[in-house]
């Protein structure tokens, strides 16, 4: 059963080194992820009528630089998720991220865009208040919906549309700080609730 987060697993993203970092993260967070995957992957393929694979993140093509966040994946395909609408769970030093996850490397992001913005009402009401859009999946700094209005909305998925590198994730933010990362349970509940709440956008993504 997943344990919850602790602060050693944040400090992985201060050592130095890329093996060095890449050791802590196979050694204290990996595990977990597999932990959360186990049941993410069978609550998703429950909601979605998808049979669900988790994809843990391999880091492999870096030979430098050492990562500055770690994430799960977790999509319908067994041999990637990049291409594809997928499910993320993962931390950066100060927080971790849930995201309903479309990257730049999906080969039909126009079409899945025309989707969204054919029915930018729904998409609009679908998202809750106190999620986060971001438009960078490298990058820590996301959009409050609270602030957005569907204008904003409507933007977005146009330069998602039309920006070869631009990419839509949806989700929440949690604090470091915040008590419910090293409540198992609670963490689990509200990563399966944040999930669930985004499924009607993985579904309009076929």
């Amino acid at each position: 059963m997943f344990p919850g987060f602790t602060k050693k697993d944040f400090e992985t993203f201060s050592i130095d080194g890329l093996e060095e970092r890449m050791s802590a993260i196979q050694k204290r967070i990996q595990p977990k992820f597999r932990e959360i995957g186990e049941v993410l992957c069978g609550d998703l393929s429950a909601v979605s009528g998808n049979e669900m694979f988790l994809h843990v993140a391999k880091h492999a093509r870096r030979t430098v630089n050492p990562p500055k966040d770690t994430w799960l994946a977790i999509c319908h395909d067994k041999r990637g998720y990049k291409k594809h609408p997928h499910f993320q769970v993962g931390l950066f030093d100060d927080h971790v991220f849930v995201w309903f996850a479309l990257i730049y490397e999906a080969p039909n992001k126009k079409q899945i865009a025309e989707n969204y913005l054919n029915n930018l009402d729904e998409v609009f009401e679908t998202i809750p208040k106190d999620f986060v859009i971001s438009l960078d999946h490298m990058k820590k700094e996301a959009y409050a919906v609270k602030d957005l209005d569907k204008p904003d909305l409507e933007n977005m998925l146009l330069r998602f549309r039309d920006v070869k590198k631009a990419e839509f994730l949806v989700g929440r933010h949690v604090d470091a700080n915040d008590p419910i990362l090293s409540d198992g349970n609670r963490f689990m509940a509200l990563t399966k609730e944040t999930m669930q709440t985004l499924m009607p956008l993985y579904k309009m993504s076929f």
